[in-house]
């Protein structure tokens, strides 16, 4: 039997895939600008039309049914399709205008994006940034499943289906308890860093896997951060040392009698930021557009790619 699409909403699939995205009705109706009712009404809507249930819905969770996983799938690719289309209906002529849905990895984030947004502000006036921050793989999973447009994150990216442009080199700092054996090295080098009080992020976080791979050391059992900034206090309350980015260090003099920052004489002690995006996106050119624009205005500091 042929099911008429007259019924079938692309505002509808909307509200589905964001209450996929935030497994929270609540949250869900607010990041759409809907109310919690008027949101679940037309949930149940869509499901009578599609004959299948979407999610369970618990008191304090919401989650696909096995059904729905398979047909949420579906509904981000035609989400994209028709993204894809109103992206190719701009005028060539004026790049870079409407939303740019772009993930920034958690390391990089809050260090970056004040410079991004005072450059691109001034230069694409009609682009509106809608920003999110997480963990790399999290990041690639929405980018894939075309919840997020771009995303910018230490290359390589990992897998097929991805383009990407450098856009500069951000070198690591040993930082360091001010009295560490380690701030009283003339030059200190990767070798150098192998010790049992090195200090890093959690799980998930690639700035982890580059100390480590850096370092050519193990991880040292229960001594994890979760964020940069807790990273920064852990070494500064004297629990030891690690590898941070050249940006994260800006702005630290309340920190200046508690921890010593040093520059490694080591040419791979550092990171290659670049752009992401799915190779399949008409909007391709502009995002290489887009890169060149950031490469040529990097932050002090970096190394430009070339």
């Amino acid at each position: 039997m042929t099911t008429s699409l007259s019924g079938l909403s692309l505002r509808d699939l909307q509200y589905a895939a964001t209450v996929d995205q935030t497994r929270h009705f609540g949250q869900a109706a607010e990041r759409c600008g809907v109310s919690q009712a008027a949101l679940s009404e037309q949930l149940r809507k869509l499901e009578d039309l599609l004959g299948a249930r979407l999610f369970e819905r618990g008191h304090r969770k919401v989650e696909p049914t096995d059904r729905g996983i398979v047909l949420l799938r579906q509904i981000d690719r035609v989400l994209a399709e028709a993204r894809d289309l109103l992206a190719m209906s701009r005028d060539p002529a004026e790049p870079l205008t409407g939303l740019l849905r772009l993930g920034a990895i958690a390391t990089l984030g809050p260090y970056y994006l004040p410079h991004l947004l005072r450059q691109t502000r001034g230069m694409y006036q009609k682009l509106t940034l809608q920003l999110t921050e997480g963990q790399t793989a999290t990041l690639i999973d929405a980018l894939r499943r075309s919840t997020l447009d771009a995303l910018l994150m230490a290359l390589p990216a990992p897998g097929d289906g991805l383009a990407s442009e450098a856009l500069f080199f951000e070198p690591f700092r040993l930082v360091c308890p001010a009295e560490h054996r380690l701030a009283t090295l003339p030059d200190p080098r990767l070798g150098d860093l192998a010790g049992a009080d090195l200090i890093l992020l959690e799980d998930g976080h690639c700035l982890r896997d580059q100390a480590l791979r850096l370092c050519s050391t193990t991880a040292p059992a229960g001594r994890h951060a979760t964020s940069v900034e807790t990273l920064w206090h852990m070494i500064a309350a004297g629990e030891g040392y690690s590898l941070l980015p050249l940006l994260s260090a800006a702005g630290r003099e309340t920190m200046e009698r508690l921890v010593a920052c040093r520059d490694i004489d080591d040419p791979e002690a550092g990171r290659t930021i670049g752009l992401v995006w799915r190779n399949t996106d008409p909007r391709g050119a502009d995002f290489r557009t887009l890169a060149g624009f950031l490469r040529e205005f990097a932050p002090a500091g970096v190394v430009k790619a070339r």
